[in-house]
């Protein structure tokens, strides 16, 4: 099956997506994605028709907004990046980063999707500042116009009236979630998270990550994790602990990039933690789970 992307975005779950799917109902109410990125997990839904309606969320403003524009303005979207493309008929260098500079001060989405269309291999990038630094690739000049319309245009088809899009901290999202929803969380790769890192506009904490994880179990709300893995011998993350009772599935995600440059055969292997809850729905049986020890107040 054929799911329209206008764009890459660097660690997108496009291409897991498929094997993702297998360990989420075959129908909910709602799929939310606290940490949409592309929304490659939300498209892949809905063009299956997995899901009632969608919630789509990231932190990146500029990209959840353009999220926004490509499900409820379509035509509009398209025509302006139709526009910028055309731009780069007299220097596309230089126009990359005239507009890469308007973007950083303006934050305007539907420069955003240009960028992301034009620069090396869609891999946003930030400077300590928060700016956008990424440079353009010189071998392409991006997504053409007409292809770039159809893949809009298909997208809106599938999400737009059924799709709630926002920018929220992740808690406030899963604070809100609802016992009939599905929740699939793909949030920045371990090993950067609670660091600065360019990749992300913020880190996000190990530590508040799994009280968040521990709230929805108390909830007992049905959730699915994209979180660490390892190419060959290499680790990437400290697996989610034990105590909270998730059912560990590794997924092949195909050969290694950069081990291929280097001249090796490795494989990298994606984790996906799924909850109690999803896991007796779905028939995967978790490990048992042992509490963490509390510790006991001191009464004097």
């Amino acid at each position: 099956m054929i799911v329209p992307q206008p764009f890459q975005y660097q660690g997108s779950k496009r291409a897991l997506a498929p094997l993702i799917l297998n360990y989420l109902p075959a129908k909910c109410r709602r799929l939310v994605d606290p940490f949409a990125g592309s929304a490659a997990m939300t498209l892949a839904c809905a063009a299956r028709m997995r899901a009632d309606r969608y919630w789509i969320n990231d932190l990146n403003k500029p990209l959840a907004e353009l999220l926004n524009l490509i499900i409820n303005r379509p035509e509009e979207l398209a025509d302006a990046y139709a526009q910028l493309w055309k731009g780069e008929a007299e220097d596309a260098l230089e126009h990359f980063y005239t507009l890469r500079e308007k973007f950083n001060r303006t934050q305007e989405p539907k420069l955003f999707l240009y960028l992301l269309a034009r620069c090396i291999k869609g891999a946003v990038r930030y400077n300590s500042e928060g700016m956008f630094n990424q440079s353009p690739d010189k071998r392409r000049l991006g997504t053409r116009p007409e292809t770039m319309r159809q893949n809009i245009m298909a997208v809106s088809r599938l999400l737009r009236g059924r799709t709630v899009v926002t920018s929220h901290d992740f808690r406030d999202v899963l604070a809100a979630a609802e016992p009939e929803d599905v929740i699939y969380m793909d949030p920045p790769y371990q090993g950067t998270s609670g660091e600065r890192d360019s990749r992300y506009l913020a880190g996000l904490s190990f530590d508040d990550f799994v009280v968040a994880l521990d709230c929805l179990n108390a909830r007992g709300l049905r959730y699915a994790v994209s979180y660490d893995g390892r190419t060959g011998n290499k680790h990437y993350g400290e697996p989610l602990p034990s105590y909270l009772g998730l059912a560990h599935v590794e997924l092949e995600a195909g050969r290694s990039t950069q081990s291929t440059l280097l001249g090796r055969e490795e494989h990298t292997v994606e984790s996906l933690y799924i909850s109690p809850a999803l896991a007796a729905e779905i028939g995967v049986i978790p490990p048992r789970a042992s509490r963490r020890p509390v510790k006991q107040p001191e009464l004097f």
